[in-house]
């Protein structure tokens, strides 16, 4: 097809940087291209050392109708189009297929060839479809490395479950083309969305109530739930504050993130930071912290007993913003961790609260729900209960965006 029978469609004006690495479903790239530019779309193609071993660069080009750049250290190349101009001068990167080694590269940021060079140093959004086999993809190395990849922005497109052209069966593979198309016209094209405009104020983590200088007190949260639903709020278009404690998960691309230590510095930085439309208050903040925490280490002296801590209650941090008058915000939210008596502790806190909705969960140490990947939560406003099954925090960080989004509406 050429330039000139190339008819209006979805992505008429935008431009892609395909990535071609190493694994046999690189011949599926090739349709991929087809459609796109059945599409509208203008592709340029990067073929890696592994991914000539299963299409040619001449195919690439003959579909995209452009020069396919392969090599890092091409005079030529850098001359007429040099890879930081490469790496930006697209709409969106897509990296299909996506092998191991490529997603693993791209995890330690490495710049070893042209295709992780263009991957480190583009500011464009970048989608990736992996294809592997099934032992490859279930690996604990490949699944660490999808993480932090989502972490940073990253999207994803499959693997799907089949069989495979090593004769195993599971996930592992390419999704097809049409799938992939369907993802990139969803990231070149997005529907508005409906939460633009809204701020929100979301709390994630635990809180550390100093003792002294070098102990406090604490619990197990890890803050995955709280930067989850953070992140959902962005991709529906919410401007995010997150307000975090201590974690060790990374933060969410494209949120304003206020860290703090106590429950304190918390409500102080939530009252800074409103007005907002939104509030969502996921942390885990200490109940009590320590009236006179000691200016210096507090020595155990041997035969001498244990000291003895003198504990207040923290601020109300829920309370005080959701009787905040004029500034408080449209739509409160509570998170009720309990292991006893879940629902009627739950209801009791909206009440008493004067929060919009409370989202509760039960934390039991049989459920590893506290600093766990999964959870289960009941969603209790003064409409009723609704009764959510067991999810990844992360898909619970999208229902609950997009169940605040009909809300507004």
């Amino acid at each position: 097809m050429s330039q000139t029978e190339i008819t209006t469609g979805s992505l008429t004006g935008k431009r892609v940087l395909l990535i071609v690495s190493g694994g046999i479903a690189a011949f599926k790239a090739l349709e991929l291209i087809r459609l796109l530019r059945k599409q509208g779309c203008a592709v340029r193609c990067v073929l890696t050392r592994n991914g000539a071993e299963f299409v040619t660069a001449l195919s690439l080009q003959a579909l995209s109708e452009s020069k396919v750049y392969t090599d890092l250290f091409s005079l030529t190349d850098e001359s007429e189009m040099g890879h930081i101009q490469l790496s930006r001068s697209a709409d969106l990167v897509v990296v299909a297929p996506a092998s191991a080694d490529l997603l693993a590269r791209m995890t330690a940021g490495m710049a070893d060839d042209l295709a992780a060079t263009v991957l480190l140093a583009t500011d464009k959004p970048v989608l990736v479809a992996p294809a592997m086999n099934v032992r490859m993809w279930m690996h604990a190395a490949t699944q660490a490395n999808m993480t932090t990849l989502k972490a940073r922005g990253i999207q994803v497109v499959g693997p799907e479950e089949g069989a495979m052209a090593c004769n195993e069966f599971g996930y592992g593979r390419m999704s097809e083309p049409a799938a992939i198309l369907t993802a990139i016209e969803a990231m070149l094209t997005p529907a508005p969305r409906p939460l633009s405009g809204k701020h929100a104020i979301v709390t994630s983590g635990p809180t550390h109530e100093p003792i002294d200088p070098v102990r406090y007190i604490a619990n197990r949260s890890s803050g995955r739930q709280g930067h989850a639903i953070a992140a959902a709020l962005v991709e529906l278009g919410a401007r995010v504050t997150l307000i975090s404690g201590p974690v060790s998960v990374p933060d969410p691309v494209g949120v304003t993130v206020r860290r703090i230590e106590s429950a304190e510095q918390m409500l102080a930085a939530c009252r800074s930071a409103l007005p907002a439309d939104i509030a969502v208050f996921a942390a885990a903040v200490a109940d009590w912290r320590v009236v006179n925490a000691a200016e210096g280490k507090i020595k155990k002296q041997p035969g001498a007993a244990a000291p003895s801590l003198a504990l207040t209650p923290n601020p109300d941090i829920l309370a005080t913003i959701a009787a905040a008058g004029p500034d408080r915000p449209r739509l409160v939210i509570g998170f009720a961790a309990e292991t006893d008596d879940l629902l009627d502790n739950a209801r009791a806190k909206l009440a008493r609260k004067n929060a919009d909705w409370i989202v509760a969960n039960d934390v039991s140490p049989n459920t590893g729900i506290m600093g766990g990947e999964n959870n289960t939560i009941h969603l209790i406003s003064k409409d009723g209960i609704e009764d959510w099954p067991d999810l990844d925090k992360r898909e619970v960080g999208r229902r609950l965006a997009a169940r605040i989004a009909a809300e507004l509406e």
